[in-house]
């Protein structure tokens, strides 16, 4: 598919976003219609006001057609009022006309305007949605604030391609019909030579060349732009998030250079692409001006032999420079489409990004867990990494199982292949008889409580954050999660207690504070399966006394997954997995791993230097 090709799929594709709205279109367009006839009568009024009024003669006819009956009686009707009475009806229909005309060209902004809005909304909504849809390995490899950035800027962009491009894609041709039907009428029936029209017909095309060869290069400029602005959102995301790192390691300089680098980057970007934006409309207003030129030579021996009145040659050229103003617009259109488009062509990019982790048309619900979880010959890649391999594994209902090993061993992504935020390059995982992949993902997440080392909370109340994705329940409810998870007191500490806003990632709360409310939640969804990872790395030692004994209480019936470097809070795990790069080297409880001179026991000597005795 060449270039070409793929601008008018990717353009037909962004005005198939019209279609649910085509009714807003439809009246965007009578509006149009309406406002280009208006237009385009105007400058015929020129005539009784040169001829009769201003000259104080009558209109003349030099045509070889006969004029249509209508136009007869127009003609000699305008003829035989005083020329008083004339001015006084052509005042009072010019105001009637601009009453009309201003209300047709406000209707059409509004209804072209609510157009862009209701499209842009669309987009967002599929945007955001898609996000939802794509799995935890794309935002592993995708910054986030280039993901914010199609949302934002390239939405924006959009956004103004039908406010503005679209507009003129259709009232910008009405305008030029309207015009040129006009000067054709004045051309036929008012003797006007031929060569005015043949003149008129050669030039547009001249006016247009120039916006097409300059808008070529501004697809290639827009499309650099709008990449640089994502980088620019990716610097701004990483500083706002991380600026108590940049504070403590005294890099408040580095980063401005690194920022003003890539904004100056960004303001070269912009002037290249204003510059050859804004070079259309000199280019246009003089080959206008050469066409006006030859306008007026032409007409000037018409008027000197007495062929041509002024007031039909006022009339033509009122309506040829009317018409050149829309021809000038749409000359622009096209550099509006190929700005549009490098926008689209990023959003459609995100939009055709395959979902890795789908469901089967013909998924079912996941039963509740009855016996055991079985991990077979799963293997897993991540680009060209390997993280897991062969990894077999049964979890029996009920047992708490704790994965340990170096860091990068792979622990965290084993227990993700639970809730399918990856799926396994090879083998597969069964809960009870089922293929997790035959699975709906709803019923298979509905079973499974996670708590992080990320703490991830909502700006929203403690209430909403611990009650997060359940419905219809009750304060009380959220009340006796949060004394589970030792939470309750500071919660009632805080200015509204429950119903505090604890801002942008709890940034009111300590560290220990977060990870304690994200353990509420997961203690407030009830699961049947808890995955912890690291969730207990944030609390001091009474904190975390009292949760573990919390999670304690809250394990039984329940198959719980522990990853922990702290080896002193899964000492009770009835399983301990050791991994290491990527493979289960031994399986056991801690007394047992501690027997073995394997790999735990040098990790939890590591840990315990000193209290080695104590061990044996």
């Amino acid at each position: 598919m060449n270039y070409f090709q793929k601008d008018v799929r990717d353009y037909k594709r962004l005005i198939g976003f019209v279609g649910p709205h085509k009714w807003v279109l439809g009246r965007a367009f009578i509006s149009m219609l309406v406002f280009s006839i208006l237009n385009g009568i105007s400058p015929l009024a020129l005539i009784p006001v040169m001829d009769n009024i201003i000259g104080g003669g009558k209109i003349a006819v030099h045509s070889k057609f006969a004029l249509p009956g209508f136009l007869t009686r127009l003609i000699d009707g305008i003829n035989t009022i005083p020329p008083m009475k004339l001015m006084e009806i052509i005042l009072i229909g010019s105001l009637i006309y601009f009453l009309l005309r201003n209300l047709f060209d406000f209707l059409q902004t509004y209804f072209m305007n609510d157009l862009s809005q209701r499209v842009i909304r669309d987009v967002k909504d599929l945007l955001y949605r898609k996000m939802l849809s794509l799995s935890v390995k794309f935002y592993g490899k995708t910054p986030t604030a280039k993901l914010m950035s199609r949302i934002t800027y390239d939405s924006a962009i959009i956004r103004d391609s039908i406010s503005t491009g679209l507009t003129d894609l259709i009232l910008r041709p009405l305008e030029i019909i309207a015009h040129l039907t006009a000067v054709i009428v004045i051309v036929v029936y008012c003797g006007i030579p031929l060569p005015f029209l043949f003149t008129s017909l050669i030039l547009f095309p001249c006016i247009l060349v120039p916006a097409v060869l300059i808008a070529k290069r501004l697809r290639h400029i827009t499309t650099k732009t709008q990449e640089k602005m994502g980088d620019i959102n990716t610097i701004l995301f990483e500083i706002i998030t991380g600026i108590r790192i940049v504070k403590a390691f005294s890099m408040q300089n580095y980063e401005y250079e690194k920022f003003k680098v890539q904004n100056s980057t960004f303001y070269k970007l912009e002037m290249k692409f204003i510059k050859r934006m804004n070079s259309i409309s000199p280019i246009n207003e003089f080959t206008s001006v050469v066409y006006i030129v030859a306008v007026l030579y032409l007409a000037s021996k018409q008027i000197l032999v007495g062929t041509l009145s002024w007031g039909t040659f006022a009339a033509f050229l009122a309506s040829v420079l009317l018409m050149i103003r829309p021809v000038k617009r749409v000359s622009k259109v096209y550099a509006i489409i190929q700005q549009a488009l490098s926008a689209a062509t990023r959003i459609f990019d995100m939009l055709d990004t395959p979902i890795d982790i789908t469901e089967k048309p013909a998924a079912v619900q996941l039963p509740v867990l009855k016996e055991r979880i079985l991990f077979e010959n799963v293997s897993f890649r991540y680009e060209e990494r390997e993280v897991l391999r062969d990894i077999n594994l049964e979890v029996k209902k009920g047992d708490i199982v704790a994965i340990v090993g170096p860091s990068g061993a792979g622990k965290t992504t084993l227990v993700n292949l639970l809730p399918r935020f990856y799926d396994p390059g090879q083998g597969r995982i069964v809960f009870d008889d089922n293929d997790l992949r035959d699975v709906t993902l709803k019923s298979l997440r509905d079973q499974i409580g996670v708590v992080t080392q990320e703490m991830l909370l909502f700006n929203d109340t403690a209430l909403n954050n611990i009650s997060y994705g359940t419905h219809g329940f009750s304060r009380d409810d959220v009340i006796r999660a949060a004394k589970i998870a030792n939470a309750h007191d500071f919660i009632m500490k805080l200015p509204h207690n429950y119903d505090t806003v604890i801002g942008e990632k709890g940034y009111r709360l300590s560290g220990g504070e977060r990870q304690r409310v994200s353990i509420a939640r997961a203690i407030f969804k009830n699961p049947a399966i808890l995955i912890f990872d690291e969730a207990t790395s944030q609390l001091d030692t009474e904190s975390e006394r009292l949760v573990q004994e919390a999670i304690d209480r809250l394990m039984q019936g329940r198959t719980v997954f522990v990853i922990a470097h702290r080896l002193s809070t899964i000492t009770h795990a009835n399983k301990i997995v050791v991994l290491e790069n990527g493979r289960i080297v031994d399986i056991g409880s801690h007394k047992e791993l501690l027997i073995n001179d394997g790999l735990y026991r040098k990790l939890y000597e590591l840990q315990f230097s000193g209290v080695n005795g104590a061990l044996g």
